[in-house]
């Protein structure tokens, strides 16, 4: 490091060492750092500055803490650690002063993250493009057991350390508006917008582990064309004044507003649009325009959110650049891609009619064209079947709504899914019309997780353990792990293994009782469900089960009782009212569990508020059971799974998602499995017993929903859950609850011979390979971007 950090806070902060506090050590160090980037930063930019690169739009990217990251990257961590002695602070200290960049709700922005790393790794030209939001999501506080969201400034007022804003570069984003027709050879059509906003760029950088390629994403804060009104300012109307900048701010201070209202849904719209359109237009400025762009670029769309970066490239094309239909499209279909990661309808995004053609009027006018030629072709593919135009229409005349999913797979050349399960449901379901039209555009990425975080920079002990048997370098070359599985057999690795899981389960109570107040015993087996709280994932599963549990150590059913703790952790969408109130049964059961003296010392089940990267960091490391037990064919893959397989959690799950590949990978002896598969969920919700009828035939089931129901006096709507249950459904929890049971009766045996669990457990990480996101970006380099690497020197 080039200057001490002493120098660094006398000529940077200005201060005296003796008086930097902790935060200013922090800035110090980052600053030094960023420094150590940028020289290699620059050198990427002009070594890629000629080659074929991917822009992966998303609205989410999770990027967690980046200091100890950035420092792994470098091999500077250990110069960082001596830096840091004369201030007698350590850098896991150190690391707390960061804020997680939290802009994202989950797995689909920390995949994101996960990809622009093994990019930079991988030496492979790239940017992501998200959005610079000021309160991220929300911060999750639980009351009384119950979820409340509250603003979450993570930017703080100093910033992100990580951050280069780039005001020369901002674009002018517009909305609203008329579109107006003129005549001269042929129809021309100018949109005239109402209003503008600014989309200003703060570029971040992205660290190659181990190598000279430092990537980029850029994420773009909304801002007023003008601060003021100043007329109406004089004349008293503050309101009108500051409207403008008001409407601006909006775009970038939340993450996903509710979309209940029509206010939220226009809002929602609005922002995904500002994503779009400043994203396009930047990468027209970077690659010298439209052949620039179709030559060397392919434009990712991760999920529909991003997906109105379709029509305004054509916009864009059609009516500035004066191309034909023909021409635009050409160009728009060969620059897009669209991952799809969903089967759930209500996350397949659908905007009415009037609010896109308010919002975007020249841009409802291209979809409706694109449907329009598009409905031509399928007509003629298939002349004597009627309704399949209506079944793949962009713009549907019957409920007014736009598909924006239909609108990514008939704008993209590629589209795919993200595990095997998930890509042939979506041939075989919601894509067939569209897969039997256009076969070769779909394929199969399966996600992946960065070594690097995920074990390497969150389970140092581990890693540590791993890199003394087989060699380093395995965190650029996960496959390598397979080099373990001799170990798996040596009785004194399996001991050394285990011991680390329990020095881990140790950090992560110490942790727990300091910073929630919550304690748990580290001793007991840690079973962890952390991820968002949906009813398709079904913790009310997992609950369920705690209670039948709890039901049998009350009457000492059990003979041999393995100590247990349920560890949940997760955020309910705020306006899912029905994954709120299961957030609200964990803590109704784990808190009554504390009253039954037979139960206490046996099983506890807790919750961990405000769940993000840098909690997950410790408690996958920790984790001895991964809970993935979402009904089969709703999970499209998760990454959650491979964190906790990769660092040695048995998986308990269904044939849902990755789960299915995972356990190829790891053996099914090293997994257990349960439950209906996803056809087997699709027969039980069309044609298998009802859940009523479940109920009435299911001793233990119907006694714990009725131990349930009976919570009211001190949890008031439950019975009402119970009964909504007992009506539909959906999710087939009652109908796996005895496989289910079946299950974690299992995990109990296998859990009492220690040197079989322990096999699994090593074998576990061993065999993940495959789940590196290195492998998942090769596969997209190769057979979607067409990108070949470009190394660049340290």
């Amino acid at each position: 490091m080039a200057l001490t950090l002493e120098q660094r806070i006398q000529r940077r902060l200005g201060l005296s060492p003796a008086r930097a506090t902790r935060r200013d050590v922090y800035r110090a160090l980052c600053d030094s750092v960023r420094e150590a980037v940028l020289e290699r930063w620059v050198h990427t930019e002009e070594a890629w500055s000629e080659a074929r690169h991917v822009a992966y739009l998303s609205v989410e990217f999770h990027m967690g803490r980046l200091l100890k990251t950035n420092l792994l990257a470098l091999d500077l961590v250990e110069e960082a650690r001596a830096a840091l002695e004369p201030f007698g602070i350590s850098l896991d200290e150190l690391e707390e002063e960061e804020p997680d960049a939290r802009i994202a709700s989950g797995g689909l922005g920390r995949l994101a993250a996960c990809f622009l790393d093994s990019l930079a790794t991988q030496d492979l030209p790239g940017w992501g493009y998200g959005l610079r939001l000021e309160l991220g999501m929300f911060k999750q506080q639980i009351v009384d057991g119950a979820q409340t969201e509250s603003p979450d400034p993570w930017l703080g007022r100093q910033g992100w350390p990580w951050e280069r804003p780039c005001a020369q570069e901002a674009v002018e984003v517009n909305f609203a508006g008329h579109v107006e027709f003129t005549h001269n050879r042929h129809l021309h059509c100018t949109w005239k917008p109402h209003h503008t906003v600014l989309a200003v760029p703060y570029d971040i950088p992205v660290v190659g582990h181990g190598t000279g390629s430092v990537g980029t994403l850029r994420l773009w804060q909304a801002e007023p064309t003008r601060e003021l009104d100043v007329s109406a300012f004089l004349e008293g109307d503050y309101a009108q004044a500051f409207r403008e900048n008001a409407i601006a701010r909006s775009l970038t201070t939340f993450l996903y507003p509710p979309d209940h209202s029509a206010a939220g849904q226009e809002l929602r719209v609005a922002q995904q649009y500002f994503l779009a359109a400043a994203s396009v237009a930047d990468l027209l400025r970077r690659f010298g325009g439209p052949e620039g762009l179709a030559e060397r670029c392919t434009i990712q769309l991760n999920d529909t959110h991003p997906v109105l970066a379709i029509p305004e490239l054509m916009r864009i094309l059609l009516d500035e650049q004066d191309r034909t239909w023909e021409q635009a499209w050409e160009i728009t279909r060969e620059v897009f891609a669209y991952t799809n990661h969903t089967l759930l309808p209500e996350a397949l995004e659908t905007w009415s009619v009037d609010l896109i053609g308010r919002l975007f009027p020249r841009h409802i006018q291209i979809m409706e064209e694109i449907d329009r030629r598009h409905q031509q072709v399928v007509r003629k593919a298939h002349p004597s079947d009627h309704e399949r135009p209506g079944r793949v229409a962009i713009v549907d005349p019957d409920n007014d709504r736009v598909h924006m999913a239909h609108l990514g797979v008939i704008g993209s050349r590629k589209v795919n899914g993200v595990a095997a399960l998930h890509t042939r449901l979506l041939r075989e379901g919601l894509f067939r019309d569209f897969d039997e039209l256009y076969p070769e555009r779909f394929c199969n990425k399966t996600n992946g997780i960065t070594p690097r975080r995920w074990l390497l920079q969150c389970n140092p002990r581990l890693a540590s353990l791993i890199s003394e048997a087989i060699g380093e370098g395995w965190e650029r070359d996960l496959e390598r792990l397979r080099e373990l599985e001799p170990y798996a057999e040596d009785a004194g690795f399996r001991g050394r293994y285990a011991q680390i899981k329990l020095q881990n389960k140790q950090d992560l109570a110490v942790w727990c009782e300091e910073t929630h107040g919550i304690r748990f015993d580290p001793e007991t087996l840690l079973d962890v469900q952390v991820k968002r709280i949906h009813l398709y994932k079904r913790q009310l599963l997992l609950v369920l089960w705690c209670v039948r549990r709890a039901l049998q150590l009350e009457r000492g059913e059990i003979s041999e009782v393995v100590p247990r703790t349920v560890l949940f952790a997760g955020k309910a969408a705020a306006t899912y009212e029905a994954a709120k109130r299961v957030i609200r049964m964990i803590h109704a059961v784990g808190e009554g569990l504390e009253y039954l003296p037979q139960v206490k010392d046996k099983l506890r089940v807790i919750f961990i508020p405000d769940y993000k990267v840098s909690a997950a960091q410790r408690i996958i490391p920790a984790a001895e059971i991964s809970e993935q037990i979402s009904a089969a064919g709703y999970e499209a893959s998760g990454t959650g799974n491979m964190k906790l397989s990769l660092n040695g959690a048995i998986t308990i799950g269904t044939m849902d998602g990755a789960n299915i590949e995972i356990r190829e990978a790891v053996g099914a002896e090293h997994v257990v499995t349960f439950g209906l598969d996803a056809a087997g969920i699709r027969q039980q919700q069309q044609q298998g017993p009802g859940p009523r009828e479940l109920y009435e035939s299911d001793e233990t089931l119907r006694e714990v929903l009725d131990t349930i129901a009976s919570f009211e006096p001190y949890a008031p709507g439950f019975p009402d859950l119970v009964r909504e249950l007992l009506h539909e459904d959906q999710y087939c929890v009652l109908a796996d609850f005895a496989a289910y049971c079946e299950a974690q009766d299992e995990i109990d045996r296998r859990y009492l011979d220690s040197a079989g669990w322990n096999r699994s457990a090593v074998l576990n990480t061993a065999r993940m390979g495959r789940f590196s996101s290195d492998r998942t970006i090769r596969e997209y380099a190769q057979e979607v971007w067409r990108l070949e690497p470009v190394p660049v020197a340290p």
